[in-house]
């Protein structure tokens, strides 16, 4: 399934210079800026600032996989798992403020825990996951402080019921976030509560905090790190954080005419649920920017 959809997505990618054409929007390289849109296409670093910036104007498509080392003391070994996902970033003006809706659709590959088994893992699946969706809106802010508010949902999708929670969620998002000349430094907030899907799976809370510490140097290049610190409410006491630590790399090039973010980071779980748990995550990410009809 994975496979499949990563040359269908190589094949959307190679399609948008023509479709932006065809939508009445000029190809990239026939002006340095739109009149009034304020970004400049041509300047990679000043694209790598604004994209820092989750309530940034400029439309991007993320290409995330995440590779996940699994352990713990229910399992013998270590146990690879993945998380591929696909998000569009598509913001719209509205009158001084930034309208951000993001979905996320993930494909997933994770064991199944088996107790009666001699490693503690009977096998390993991939389906798809449940799709998030992450709504914010605040001011129009390229640089100082910047906020927003907005609401979060999660919806079962999943092929399977290891790979989803199997319940419709919903819960309210912020983020507070500083951009300056050489430091970014933010975090952005989610909340989920179960209210409705099937009835034989568990109820859900969870949270998701997302920091955001980097530096930006020549070259149009950051360095720093951006990963999800994540609370279960339901789990045991023990077991409920998951607290990430790390370091990355992102680099704006330029593939044709296109601008595209390319970032490498890796997480090690300094704290993380002693049954079974990501230990560490090598993740990798592929960002193509493309023009916004809104500017």
């Amino acid at each position: 399934m994975k496979r499949l959809l990563i040359p269908v997505c190589i094949l959307f990618l190679l399609h948008l210079p023509s479709v932006a054409q065809d939508c009445g929007s000029p190809p990239v390289s026939s002006q340095n800026e739109e009149p009034g849109d304020g970004i400049d296409y041509d300047d990679l670093d000043e694209l790598n600032r604004k994209l820092e910036n989750p309530l940034s104007k400029v439309w991007s498509l993320v290409f995330q996989d995440n590779v996940n080392l699994n352990k713990g003391d229910g399992v013998e070994g270590t146990h690879t798992g993945n998380t591929f996902f696909f998000q569009p970033f598509l913001p719209v003006p509205v009158k001084g403020a930034v309208l951000s809706v993001r979905p996320v659709f993930p494909i997933v590959t994770t064991q199944i825990l088996d107790s009666t088994s001699p490693t503690g893992v009977s096998s390993r699946t991939t389906g798809f996951g449940d799709i998030q969706v992450l709504s914010l809106i605040g001011p129009d802010r390229a640089d100082g402080v910047v906020w927003g508010v907005g609401s979060t949902f999660r919806f079962p999708t999943a092929s399977s019921s290891a790979t989803g929670a199997g319940k419709h969620q919903v819960g309210p998002a912020g983020l507070l976030f500083y951009s300056g000349k050489k430091w970014v430094a933010g975090i952005v907030a989610q909340q989920w509560w179960s209210v409705a899907g099937d009835e034989t799976r568990a109820g859900t809370s969870s949270s998701e905090f997302q920091y955001i510490i980097r530096r930006r140097v020549p070259g149009a290049m950051s360095l720093g790190v951006g990963p999800p610190v994540t609370v279960n409410w339901k789990a045991p006491d023990g077991e409920k954080l998951t607290f990430p630590a790390g370091f990355g790399v992102v680099k704006m090039v330029r593939a044709g005419k296109m601008p595209v973010k390319l970032k490498a980071e890796v997480h090690y779980n300094v704290v993380r649920p002693s049954y079974f748990a990501t230990a560490w995550t090598f993740r990798f990410q592929v960002t193509p920017v493309i023009r916004s009809p809104f500017l």
